[in-house]
């Protein structure tokens, strides 16, 4: 009964909207959208508390604080990852903060919205927010009495994680925005949240380890610190929507057993 409860929700978010169809936009909330300056630049970013709650507030107090700004990306794989964060410009540095316990996975908050595209035996794919997550299937997750879905971040192109030394619990104020997908890294970094604008400025940043002439974050701010003038108006495609719903049905048909969630572009419009 457990799972049958699990396969319902799912089969509800595939077909959520019958009766009253979800707006295909949805506004980005200023608690929660990270505005990045940097020499190459503006990269905005929507955070995924239902995530990682503790390392979206750990950037939220970091931006906040100022601590971000002029820090060098000492760290650009092509293909890859841009890696910034570090007050020292180099691997290894913290904040003045401890260090992070691990948020690998997560079981969803109750009520957060989870949008499925895709559904097999061994787990599901899709989105909370623009976020791109993988979950348990729902066999697995009718085992437990826990009915909040568990997923984890899924390494996207955009998707913003958090570093960390050899130890699981070693994140601190290093993060990383990936140039392409790397699912080898799921269940491995925290997910904190997902480039909505600016993914071309994530692959124009100047490769190297460290690079010889690095890009530097120039300001870092929550949009809710912003003064209005400078807020960025931008929104969001919504996974739930009856345009995104039918984006991702054209995809599997053409990908089939191949289509995953990465496969889907974020989508972004100023209203």
């Amino acid at each position: 009964m457990r799972a049958m409860g699990w396969a319902m929700a799912v089969a509800a978010s595939l077909t959520i909207g019958a009766a009253r169809p979800a707006p295909d936009w949805l506004p980005l909330d200023p608690e929660n959208t990270l505005v990045i300056e940097t020499s190459k630049g503006r990269i905005v970013v929507e955070m995924a508390p239902a995530l990682a709650p503790r390392a979206v507030e750990r950037v939220k107090r970091l931006a906040h604080e100022g601590v971000y700004d002029g820090l060098k990306f000492h760290r650009v794989i092509e293909g890859f990852v841009d890696q910034t964060g570090n007050p020292n410009n180099h691997d290894g540095g913290a904040s003045a903060y401890p260090d992070l316990p691990a948020e690998f996975s997560a079981r969803l908050p109750a009520g957060t919205p989870l949008s499925v595209v895709v559904s097999r035996s061994d787990g599901i794919e899709g989105f909370v927010g623009s976020v791109p997550v993988a979950g348990v299937s729902a066999a697995e997750q009718g085992l437990g009495s826990d009915h909040r879905p568990r997923v984890w971040g899924a390494y996207c192109d955009g998707v913003a994680g958090m570093g960390r030394q050899a130890g699981i619990d070693t994140a601190n104020s290093e993060i990383f925005f990936m140039r392409a997908p790397a699912r080898r890294l799921d269940h491995d970094y925290a997910v904190w949240g997902r480039v909505v604008e600016g993914l071309d400025v994530v692959r124009a940043i100047k490769t190297g380890a460290p690079p010889p002439d690095p890009d530097r974050m120039i300001r870092v701010r929550l949009v809710a610190d912003l003064p209005p003038a400078e807020r960025p108006k931008l929104e969001v495609a919504n996974p739930r929507g009856p345009g995104f719903r039918a984006r991702a049905a054209a995809l599997r048909a053409r990908l089939g057993p191949r289509f995953s969630v990465c496969d889907m572009p974020n989508a972004v419009r100023q209203p």
